[in-house]
């Protein structure tokens, strides 16, 4: 039973999978380059997320052709891979069939799926091949393409060779019980004398097994690593949970030893930052939806992962030689140690033209965190080095002294509410009264005139639905976000416990705010630094006052209106609230008629503000506001309606300069606008 051919083949398997030992070795050796990160809370979550987006792909079905394309690939090699175990267990032990062990009943339709997954295989390549070859889509461009090719092309070999094998068995007198495919096409192969039949489907196996172990060792050196990591990648990724998404990662600036603050080189990532370099499949989704990158920008989200892999793969293999050679470093190699992530392989540029939008997180179907690593970058570069574009500097200083990034005094925070009887929490506190919520006004909603009209729509539909609220005023100030966002995270701790200080001592439970951008530092980011509030967006807190009858409003129809709506990333993506906003219009405007543009709710397109953009020049490329406005005035739309003072502000310019007169109205203005009048008592 144990002949030449199988000791042959043992020999090929031990080595194979010796080297393929030594690879996996040597990549965990390489992961422990960066620092330690505990990834394995919340296991129900990650097992989720694991179910869904791993073994379901739901995130690369998001594309529903090249999309189901991949998934086939991936689920038919899920299933062929009881295939490949029955045929390493008979080139050991030639008889060998998973016959011997199942029972009929589920030994048949394991043949059935193993006849049916080598075409649903091979279908997808072949039409993975012809887009790689003759469509050539423009996100493929800025990478090679010729290990893709080559792996697509072993894979079509697989699939071939095992349906020649198939086809073979069933020439030389197998059973039929199953064979739907290869029954199929035997007719094409009757001329076929059964010696024959029997010498190929030798041949096919021996391409196939042989094939298969290759592929094993190609792995490890490929960007088709992904084969092997992403599952893994899934479990352990934060990106759709377990914890608060889109929540920046902690620093802790008081830790006893710190001596790197951010991310200058590879081991200041973390090992999930380093695994995701492993896992990226490069398949450009990420940089197919990055604003910064269809306007014309040097950002490129895959290429900041793949940099970070070939730095990794740089270091770790220099360190490794140096290890191997006693220890002693040659000129050249000292050389490479000196190098840095920052600078050698990614620019400043690349990192400040990004505007934290997520669009890239989000569209990654493996769950990578492009911009986990852009945000660790940023923060060496201002923390560590004070390097920050010159256009920065006045918002930082004016965060400092004025605790806003514009340069106004506290005391005209509350100028917006003159005479309109709004108390502000010092005078209810005075009073021995307490307030129902916190209406957190936010910076943009202070000072900017265009703002604070929405400040004061929001007032009135407050004081309409009689609900008992109070502003802070002078004792308002910014919470850091922008400060954050920007990389300096000392000012933004410094200004976030001072707003954490000063809600705890009124005892604030429950805050709402126009701004999406408050509402996800307060909400999702303050509980890291010791603040624990309900955190609500107004867009939300109105649908539910008006699902509630609370807000009289006029009945009367008036004009028909076309509106489109522009998600804010900061309450889309970031916060996933897509339908609150658009509720709220239509219990508003029953009958208007809500358009979409082509890019919305979670694939909706950025204005360009966020990370810090809303105080930087655009100097390069197409302005992402006009790009985006654009996009919303081709709906045809007779207004447009926004849920963030940024998003207001740059539509507004984008729309003003494509010389249109579209209004740009923020939620609240829309509900304002259709007011009863109040009635004197």
């Amino acid at each position: 039973m144990f002949g030449v051919s199988n000791l042959v083949f043992a020999v090929i398997l031990a080595v194979a999978l010796g080297f393929f030992a030594r690879s996996a070795k040597r990549l965990n050796r390489w992961l422990n380059i960066g620092h330690d990160e505990v990834r394995t809370d919340h296991p129900d979550q990650r097992t989720k997320n694991f179910l869904l987006i791993g073994l379901g792909q739901s995130k690369i079905l998001r594309d529903p052709v090249g999309g189901m394309m991949h998934a086939l690939v991936f689920w038919g090699f899920c299933v062929l891979g009881l295939g490949t175990i029955e045929i390493m267990i008979q080139g050991l032990y030639t008889p060998f069939t998973w016959d011997l062990i199942l029972p009929r009943f589920l030994y048949l339709p394991y043949v059935v799926s193993q006849e049916i997954f080598a075409v649903f295989v091979l279908i997808p390549v072949v039409y993975l091949l012809y887009r790689r070859l003759v469509i050539k889509p423009k996100r493929f461009a800025e990478v090679s393409g010729a290990d893709a090719v080559f792996i697509l092309s072993m894979i079509a070999t697989l699939m071939l060779t095992l349906m020649l094998l198939f086809v073979m068995e069933l020439r030389t007198g197998a059973p039929t019980d199953g064979r739907i495919i290869s029954g199929l096409l035997l007719p094409l192969f009757s001329g076929v004398a059964p010696e024959t039949a029997h010498m190929v489907a030798r041949a096919s196996w021996w391409i196939h097994a042989v094939l298969i172990l290759y592929f094993l060792n190609h792995l490890p050196g490929s960007k088709h690593l992904h084969v092997l990591t992403s599952l893994i990648n899934v479990w352990f990724s934060n990106t759709s949970g377990p914890g608060r998404i889109g929540a920046m990662r902690p620093m802790d600036l008081e830790a006893e030893n710190a001596e790197q603050f951010g991310a200058a080189d590879v081991e200041h990532l973390s090992w999930k930052n380093l695994l995701d370099g492993y896992s990226c499949t490069e398949c450009g989704r990420c940089t197919a939806v990055c604003p910064a990158n269809t306007t014309g920008k040097l950002l490129s989200p895959r290429m900041i992962v793949v940099k970070t892999r070939a730095r990794l793969t740089e270091k770790a293999t220099t360190l490794d030689a140096i290890a191997a050679s006693g220890g002693t470093a040659t000129e050249e190699q000292t050389a490479v140690l000196a190098k840095n992530l920052l600078d050698d392989w990614i620019t400043e540029e690349e990192l400040w033209a990004c505007t934290s939008c997520r669009a890239c997180v989000q569209e990654c179907p493996v769950s990578i965190d492009q911009l986990d690593i852009i945000n660790e970058l940023r923060r060496d570069l201002v923390l560590m080095e004070s390097r920050f574009p010159e256009e920065l500097a006045p918002a930082l200083t004016s965060l400092e002294r004025n605790g806003s990034p514009w340069a106004f005094s506290a005391s005209d925070r509350a100028q917006w509410a003159e005479g309109m009887d709004i108390p502000t929490m010092a005078e209810l506190v005075e009073k021995g009264e307490k307030a129902d919520i916190l209406f957190w006004v936010g910076c943009m909603g202070s000072f900017d005139d265009r703002a604070k009209k929405i400040t004061v729509a929001f007032a009135r539909i407050l004081q309409a639905a009689n609900v008992r609220f109070a502003i802070l005023g002078q004792e308002e100030t910014c919470h850091g976000d922008p400060a954050r966002r920007m990389g300096n995270e000392y000012l933004y701790q410094m200004l976030a416990k001072g707003v954490i200080e000063t809600l705890d001592g009124y005892n604030v439970k429950t805050i709402v705010t126009f701004c999406p951008h408050c509402f996800h530092q307060m909400g999702s980011e303050f509980p890291d630094i010791g603040g624990n509030y309900e955190v609500i967006h107004h867009t939300d807190y109105i649908e539910r006052l008006l699902e509630a009858g609370r807000v009289p409003l006029d009945t009367e129809h008036g004009q028909r209106l076309k509106v489109a709506y522009h998600d804010s990333c900061y309450l889309g993506r970031y916060n996933e609230i897509y339908d609150a906003p658009r509720n709220t219009l239509k219990r508003a405007l029953p009958i208007m008629e809500l358009v979409e543009p082509p890019r919305t709710k979670s694939r909706g397109m950025c204005c360009g503000a966020g990370g810090g953009r809303m105080w930087m020049e655009e100097n390069v490329g197409k302005r992402v506001n006009v790009e985006r406005s654009e996009e919303l005035l081709a709906t045809g739309a007779d207004q447009i309606a926004v849920a963030c003072p940024f998003c207001m502000t740059m539509i507004t310019d984008g729309v003003t300069g494509a010389g249109s007169s579209v209004p740009v109205l923020d939620i609240s203005e829309v509900v304002a606008s259709r007011l009863l009048p109040i009635v004197p008592a």
